[in-house]
């Protein structure tokens, strides 16, 4: 008899703090943590072997499970004000990355969230070191911020087209053949001082094939309501496949750590994915070992004095 997991159970029998075992169960399989030791090739791109994957009404109970555990631990995180959380997306085109930040979100308070998307950098971004434009969205104590894309586009695309590095104005002394370690390093360091000052950060690969990439791609030219989504740009990337899957495993390898860790998703499958990402959001948050914050007893007799006041009016 195959194990039971989220994906198998009746998701309506479990309560709040089962269903919290339950995706973090499930989150786990896909964390990379200390990344020393990883293979792309060991993290398939359509992994669900347990499930009925055109079962689609399963799909959309679990991802609302999900969607309002992470909203009730939004809450407390909020009240608690502690602690933030970065979620960083990375991913090929057409992996689905909008798309998984719209469903998994969806149930998040917007006072506590902030979605940032970053394109090419302006002159004034090229003006100040890579890390800058990101820094200044980092979420504050008791929020959430999610970076589609992000400053590990460094080590991604300025990697495989190295032509952009001269556009950054780095001094030419500074350009060695040691610039791409150097980053990894100061990312690793960026995000560990984030963590010692209470900023969770936790990122997700959407790991798409190349033969869903094309499927995507035809299907947002054959669908006028979705011709604004394709770029003759995004499919000339498609010819450097290779060169970015072994520039995603060297970041895995070079930033994954069990503070801020890499998870691996497979992409190819749209509700899956976003079932997998919510289950470590909540990990994530789950972590935090969150509480609504106490109150004292001047708190406690203020609150009686004010009820008492209300119950008396006329």
């Amino acid at each position: 008899m195959a194990k039971k997991t989220i994906l198998t159970e009746d998701i309506s029998k479990l309560n709040g703090r089962e269903l919290i075992k339950r995706a973090k169960n499930y989150a786990r399989q896909y964390c990379v943590g200390d990344g020393k030791e990883f293979k792309l090739k060991d993290y398939p791109t359509d992994d669900h072997p347990d499930v009925n994957k055109n079962d689609k009404t399963a799909a959309k109970d679990i991802l609302l499970a999900g969607v309002g555990t992470l909203a009730a631990l939004q809450d407390i995180m909020y009240a608690q004000d502690r602690w933030g959380l970065l979620l960083i997306f990375q991913a090929m085109d057409a992996a689905g990355k909008d798309g998984a930040i719209k469903h998994v979100m969806s149930g998040l308070n917007p006072q506590g969230c902030t979605v940032t998307s970053y394109k090419a950098p302006s002159a004034e971004e090229l003006d100040h070191d890579f890390l800058w434009r990101c820094m200044k969205n980092v979420p504050e104590r008791g929020r959430i911020g999610i970076f589609n894309r992000s400053y590990y586009e460094e080590v991604l695309v300025v990697k495989i087209h190295q032509q952009i590095l001269d556009s950054q104005k780095l001094p030419a002394k500074l350009v060695t053949r040691d610039i791409w370690k150097e980053r990894y390093r100061d990312i690793r360091n960026f995000e560990e001082y984030l963590g010692r000052n209470g900023i969770m950060v936790v990122k997700f690969f959407l790991n798409l094939s190349k033969k869903e990439q094309k499927k995507r791609f035809l299907e947002r030219i054959d669908n006028p309501d979705k011709n604004w989504k394709f770029s003759a740009a995004d499919a000339k990337e498609r010819a450097y496949w290779k060169e970015y899957m072994a520039a995603y495993e060297e970041m895995i390898i070079n930033t994954s750590t069990k503070a801020a860790p890499w998870y691996v998703i497979p992409a190819d499958n749209k509700p899956f994915a976003r079932i997998a990402i919510a289950s470590a959001v909540v990990r994530a948050l789950d972590a935090m070992d969150l509480k609504y914050p106490e109150v004292g007893p001047d708190k406690i007799a203020e609150l009686a004095k004010v009820k008492k006041e209300l119950l008396a009016e006329g």
